[in-house]
């Protein structure tokens, strides 16, 4: 190993003497212990982190032509915000990811939409309100009857047709 040259190890010295007085942004303010209590948690693809609450399909419709079709379309397809129903594939040169041929779990889809939609009020929904549009979502997927309800206990049970279509990194292996 060589040893770093005498303009290097002084440009090293400038460098640490500046961060050591420079000072740092000052973005944001400290959050208290009772808003952290109202964030959402994380939900995990088995419904761990669900909150309690129930949708259905028809007040899914009703929601997401009110909320969301004007970013992504009436029935999914074709918005100004992208498509999230896809007749196409996923492999090749006309690739078309999507909730019904990419996703790997129903209760990822819920989480996202929850924490990131409506794009102009993002956190906005309320739990039945984000279950009825996942429900809605899914049966314009083919996953679930137009009767279909979605609650904490129901959503994980919806299977994927992608969710065998990644390799999962395991983050215990060394």
């Amino acid at each position: 190993m060589s040893m770093p040259s005498a303009a290097t190890g002084a440009a090293l010295a400038c460098l640490l003497a500046f961060a050591a007085h420079a000072e740092t942004p000052r973005l944001g303010q400290p959050i208290s212990a009772a808003e952290l209590a109202r964030l959402p948690r994380s939900v995990f693809p088995d419904g761990r982190g669900l909150p309690p609450g129930r949708g259905t399909v028809a007040d899914g419709e009703t929601l997401y032509d009110q909320r969301c079709a004007s970013c992504h379309g009436p029935k999914g397809i074709d918005g100004s915000g992208g498509h999230l129903i896809s007749d196409g594939a996923i492999t090749g040169p006309d690739q078309d990811p999507a909730i019904n041929n990419y996703w790997p779990y129903a209760t990822t889809l819920w989480d996202f939409t929850r924490r990131a939609m409506p794009m102009n009020a993002p956190g906005s929904l309320t739990a039945d309100e984000t279950y009825a549009v996942t429900a809605w979502l899914l049966h314009l997927s083919g996953l679930l009857d137009a009767d279909g309800v979605l609650d904490e206990k129901t959503l994980p049970a919806i299977r994927m047709p992608n969710r065998d279509g990644f390799d999962w990194i395991d983050a215990r292996r060394p």
